[in-house]
């Protein structure tokens, strides 16, 4: 890869970050709640005595029925523990050692969990195994887009990022059809049927492995360790297509990153994760207020209903009137629509911005929702015109998966990449992993008791916190596309946490420093805070 420079680079960076975000999708497919997935293989159910299975002829073999569906859960819930400490893990390591040795790090734990699960002989077994392979996801899920966002331009983060998640459903949509294909080993009761494909994703992470030692480290982090012939070298095969280390845009950004990581020194005490949870000595940079966005982010988008959507189509698809197999088509086919949607976010991400995205999603996902929910009470009341309601409910469960897959799946992985600081970026998204692993872990404990409890209302839930989330959005989230990393402290120096008082903000400082430079004062001479370039000026004058 030495002789990679420009385009070529850029999109290998991208084809190897996208092996590390498919294991991530094929991994959650694997263990997802529809009913080809390992969590249903009639062996399976044997050895972790989660239910039973019957055998239902020739065509559909032994159906596993599950009468402990909170140990079920458990399993599934109890990897999202490892994913959570995986990434607070990831996040110290990846700014002490390094992206690239982080992200071996964590695919080793990955390799070893793996094995463990595809071998599990008991409950136990499998609960540490699932651990194991969650805190390796979880180192995964917390540097992997840091350092694309790191190599990515200012103009192209988003689609740059949103093209990985396109993958990540593609693994989705692997484990699913994998699974369904298995299903017809024998009479479905092979251990094949659930050992394999657990062992299958050992592949895609000896793929990514093989690749890091010859990928690029994150420049910042470089000069963060005093390598900066390297980092240069690097930023000059980025930035130009002939790997140029004087092309204009590699010396910018190499005189940022040497002009931002001279302050970290002076911000060292707020560098702790405690130091960023309670806003300690941020230097009125208000860290803390971007550690919550992260957070919530992450949360509200699990609960915009598509764990909901996931756990319940394939109910919606055989009440509607069609077979057993039939419905793992429909629902297999839904993966296929999922996966082809996040296209529209490679396209749009960077183009309408990250606010818009949230927005447009939440009304078409809210609105998917209820209608499903209207549609499938109607087919639990009228069974007789199940083809009509039946095919109703169903294409609001796919036109909630589309638009979900081109708004709400990518723009949380996003946002907490471009909102920190250089010096705290790899904790900063590890942050947003927390979110995402309470989220999780909580939904895969919830859903099956809402949906035992009040049914198909689930869905009107998870559609009304939609809505909900429309005035969060714009009372809370500011827009971070088509700005540089640097330019988002002006936002988030605003004292208050609105975003018409976060946006005047960085209106006001950019025109005043804009203005300040025309006129060559410093930003001290002319009121304002002090850029990265200037306090480095000045800590010099102080020594001499």
């Amino acid at each position: 890869m030495s002789k990679l420079a420009g385009r070529k680079l850029y999109y290998t960076i991208n084809a190897v970050a996208g092996l590390a975000i498919f294991f991530f999708g094929y991994d959650q497919g694997m263990m997802g709640g529809t009913s080809t997935c390992v969590n249903t293989s009639p062996d399976y159910v044997r050895v972790m005595k989660l239910g039973y299975s019957k055998y239902e002829g020739p065509s559909e073999g032994y159906v596993a029925t599950i009468t402990e569906p909170t140990r079920q859960g458990g399993i599934v819930c109890i990897y999202y523990l490892g994913t959570l400490l995986g990434c607070l893990m990831g996040g110290v390591l990846g700014d002490r050692i390094g992206r690239i040795k982080t992200m071996i790090l964590g695919s080793i734990w990955v390799l070893f969990g793996a094995a463990l699960q595809c071998s599990a002989q008991n409950i136990a077994w499998m609960c540490c195994a699932r651990i194991i392979n969650g805190i390796g996801t979880g180192y995964l899920n917390a540097i992997v887009p840091v350092w694309s966002a790191e190599v990515a331009t200012h103009t192209s983060r988003g689609a740059f990022i949103a093209s990985e998640f396109t993958l990540n459903i593609f693994g989705v949509v692997v484990a699913y059809w994998l699974e369904f294909g298995l299903g017809f080993i024998g009479d479905g009761t092979s251990q094949v049927r659930w050992r394999f494909p657990i062992a299958f994703q050992i592949l895609p992470v000896l793929a990514f492995m093989a690749c890091l030692p010859v990928m690029p480290e994150s420049p910042r982090w470089l000069i963060k360790m005093g390598r900066n012939a390297e980092a240069r070298e690097i930023l000059g095969r980025l930035r130009s297509e002939d790997g140029n280390i004087e092309a204009p845009q590699a010396v910018r950004e190499y005189e940022d990153i040497i002009e931002t990581v001279a302050l970290e020194k002076e911000h060292a005490s707020r560098n702790s994760y405690l130091s960023m949870f309670f806003g300690r000595n941020d230097g009125g940079l208000h860290i803390a207020r971007r550690v919550q966005l992260s957070i919530w982010l992450q949360i509200v988008q699990e609960w915009v209903g598509i764990a909901a959507i996931t756990v319940y189509a394939p109910t919606i698809f055989a009440e509607a009137g069609y077979g057993a197999r039939k419905s793992q088509w429909l629902s297999g086919l839904n993966d296929i629509t999922y996966m082809l949607s996040t296209l529209l976010a490679v396209v749009t991400i960077d183009r309408l911005g990250r606010r818009i995205g949230l927005w447009w999603g939440a009304v078409g996902q809210g609105i998917s929702l209820i209608l499903a929910g209207a549609f499938a009470r109607l087919l639990k009341d009228h069974p007789e015109k199940s083809t009509q309601y039946g095919g109703a409910a169903a294409l609001f469960v796919f036109m909630y998966t589309a638009i979900f897959g081109a708004t709400w799946l990518t723009i949380p992985w996003v946002y907490p990449t471009e909102t920190f600081p250089l010096e705290v970026r790899a904790k900063g998204n590890a942050f947003g992993v927390v979110g995402w692993s309470i989220g999780n872990g909580w939904l895969t404990l919830l859903n099956p008791v809402m949906f035992n409890r009040i049914g198909e209302n689930t869905l009107h839930v998870f559609g009304a916190i939609n809505f909900l989330s429309i005035p969060l959005v714009w009372a809370f989230y500011p827009e971070t596309a088509n700005r540089t990393l640097e330019e988002m402290d002006y936002l988030f120096m605003s004292k208050n946490p609105f975003v018409w008082d976060e946006e005047e903000n960085f209106r006001r400082m950019k025109e005043q420093a804009e203005q300040a430079r025309l006129e060559g004062k410093t930003a001290a001479t002319a009121g304002l805070p002090a850029t990265p370039a200037e306090e480095v000026e000045d800590i010099k004058e102080e020594k001499q």
